[in-house]
């Protein structure tokens, strides 16, 4: 039944095709189904213009050509996203708390001497370090190591 119903569609499947990928695309996250999806609808309108009475655009040749084609677009979509930086993200630090520090302002809880010690910043105590400092002191994020901050006294 449903080779049958290929059958009669025809060309039409990679255009049904191309809607189901750019489909998946709107409700999945990232940019990977779009060039399939394109590269569908390429193959779909060169059947339609081309006609199912040829013999060389068999079914094998379409899909060697869809192979080669979401390939191709992939590459140059990729190369596109990159040159204009739509492939950015709006929050790059958002699985990065430590990038998310730096700028807030904190109080010293162990005091900071040799260089380490620890600090109440936000909601959070980080391992801190930084010029020897006592407890109590306020101190800013200025940067962000391995392991913890880079404070300094306010």
């Amino acid at each position: 039944m449903i080779s049958a119903t290929l059958q009669q569609l025809g060309p039409w499947n990679w255009w049904i095709l191309a809607l189901i990928l750019i489909g998946l695309e709107i409700l999945l996250p990232g940019t990977f189904f779009l060039w399939f999806g394109i590269a569908a609808f390429i193959i779909g309108t060169i059947s339609l213009a081309i006609g199912p009475e040829t013999n060389f655009w068999i079914w094998q040749v379409q899909v060697a050509c869809f192979i080669v084609l979401s390939f191709v677009s992939a590459l140059v979509g990729r190369r596109f996203m990159n040159r204009y930086g739509l492939d950015e993200s709006e929050s790059p630090n958002l699985n990065d708390r430590a990038s998310q520090m730096i700028g807030k302002t904190g109080v010293v809880l162990d005091e900071i001497s040799g260089g380490q010690g620890r600090a109440k910043i936000g909601e959070t105590t980080w391992r801190v370090t930084g010029p020897d400092l006592p407890v109590g002191t306020k101190v800013k994020v200025v940067d962000q190591v391995p392991g913890g901050l880079v404070v300094e006294a306010i």
